[in-house]
This record gives C-alpha cells, structure tokens and sequence, in this order.
C-alpha cells in the first residue's frame, strides 16, 4: 500500500461534508503483506489496531497477514478478520495522524458484505474485539454451512436496461430447478454487474439461460469457498443469532448503510438484526 502524503489527508479533513460517505471492501480484497508498512511505521495507531485483533482471535491473525501463505489467507474464516482488521488500521492512521474526523467529514458509513462490520467498528458501533470474533465465526459457520455440497457463485455483466428483467428471471429459473438445487441472487453491484449464488447446478443453468436470454453478456465463475448471500447459508445466519447474543451495540457516529435494505440503520436494536439477514440475503450495493 502506498504511503499518504499527509498534507493530501490534512486538505480531505479540513472539507466540509456535503454528501461524502466512506467505504469498506468485502471478501477478496486480501493479500499477504497488507498493512505491514503501517504497522511499522505507525506505533500508536495501526500496530494497536493489528495488536488488538491479534489477541482477540488467540494471536496468529497478524502473522498471517503480513507473512503467510495467501492460500491459507483467502479462507473465508481467516480472510473476513484479516481484512476487517486491515481496514481499521489504515483508518486509525487517518485519524491519528491525519486528524480525519468521520464524525465531521462523512454523512454515511457502509461496506459490502464483510466491510459492513468494518463500518459498525469505524462508526463507534462495535468494538474492534468483538467484530474480528464475530466476522471469525461468521466465515467459519459460512464454510461449514456448505462442507458437504457442491457449491458456486458467478459475476454476470447485465446488458443495458436489463437488471429488472436479470433479477424475475433468476427468481424464474430457481423455481424450475429439481429439488436440492438452486440459485439466488447475492450481490446488486451496480446496474450492470450482479453476483449469483448457490448450488453449482443451479449457478451453471442460470449463467446459461441468462446468457441465451441476452439479459447477461458475460459470466465469470468466482473462486470463492462458499455461496455467500443465498439461503444455503442459514446454518451460518442462526449461529451469528445466536452470537449477537453476547455482543453490545452502540448508537454510530453516523449513519451506517445496511446491505439488505440500502438504507441507515434506524436504531441500535435493527443493526443485529439486520447482519443476521444479511447472510441470506441480496446485498443491495
């Protein structure tokens, strides 16, 4: 990662917001060595946020960021809090060393999918400890959800004008696969990339039928270790429950967008509630 220049951050927080929102990136985004500059150069910001993580999950998160094997690390349950965390350190930096005020420059918080928690933590909502314990489970519940199926998920490049139509026709397909198959939608990226979910079957029929139906262009099978955002992860939804159980949320600093509705949390008691249905859900970006 490259090293920001501190009179770039200084003139970004000195702005005063209008409709400014910051951003967190989901699963897919790791890569062994992410956040190693910072850790070393910011002692009292990024190296707390990676010490704290570290010993939150038992220690080895850290080891594994900066000097692991990026097979190991692009595991879902290993990928989730490594990313989390990185995200937090770059901006611990950028508040304690830049002065960036979230409060002051952002109306809004969001991520996708994981980034959501990302969001949680950056806004005062969750704390760091709990949210890399909760995105740990969460990967590894989402794994074990699927250990024994044949699973798969596939970026669609959606021809102009053709989302509307791309998201009836899925619903369509999934209801005419045999029993125990099946696909959803899992990501609304834009207007003209989507992700779909599930079985592999049912992802291969309806790549298929979508491209015979030029509602798709292309399709793009993703190395992914599970079929994120379907039903076929309700086992992972009723374990993170169950876990939000234990864990205290607090009102954000600014609004937070939730994935499933697209729009800010309305109160504290709707955050768990909502990243329960979130992992079963269309990630509405």
């Amino acid at each position: 990662m490259a090293f920001i220049p501190r009179r770039a951050w200084m003139s970004i927080a000195g702005i005063e917001k209008s409709h400014r929102a910051i951003l967190f990136p989901g699963q897919g985004s790791q890569f062994v060595g992410m956040g190693k500059d910072l850790y070393d150069l910011y002692p009292r910001s990024a190296k707390l946020a990676f010490d704290e993580a570290d010993e939150a999950l038992g220690n080895g998160l850290r080891s594994l960021i900066f000097n692991g094997e990026q097979e190991k690390l692009r595991r879902t349950e290993n990928a989730q809090p490594a990313i989390l965390t990185t995200s937090i350190a770059i901006l611990r930096v950028l508040e304690l060393e830049f002065g960036f005020d979230i409060a002051k420059a952002c109306n809004y918080a969001l991520g996708h999918s994981l980034g959501e928690y990302t969001a949680l933590v950056a806004t005062g909502a969750l704390s760091l400890t709990d949210a890399v314990r909760l995105v740990r489970l969460r990967g590894e519940r989402m794994t074990q959800a699927v250990a024994n199926k044949k699973t798969a998920m596939s970026a669609l490049v959606v021809r102009k004008a053709k989302l509307s139509e791309l998201e009836q026709a899925i619903k369509e397909i999934n209801a005419g696969l045999p029993e125990n198959e099946l696909v959803e939608l899992a990501n609304v990226n834009s207007s003209f990339q989507v992700v779909i979910s599930g079985t592999s079957k049912g992802v291969d029929e309806a790549s298929r039928q979508l491209l015979a139906r030029r509602f798709a262009a292309r399709a793009v099978d993703l190395p992914v270790s599970a079929p994120f955002h379907c039903t076929l992860m309700k086992d992972a939804a009723d374990a993170m429950e169950e876990a939000f159980k234990s864990v205290t949320f607090k009102k954000p600093c600014v609004d937070v967008i939730s994935n499933v509705t697209a729009e800010p949390y309305t109160n504290v008691e709707e955050i768990p509630k909502l990243l329960v249905q979130q992992v079963t859900s269309t990630v509405e970006w």
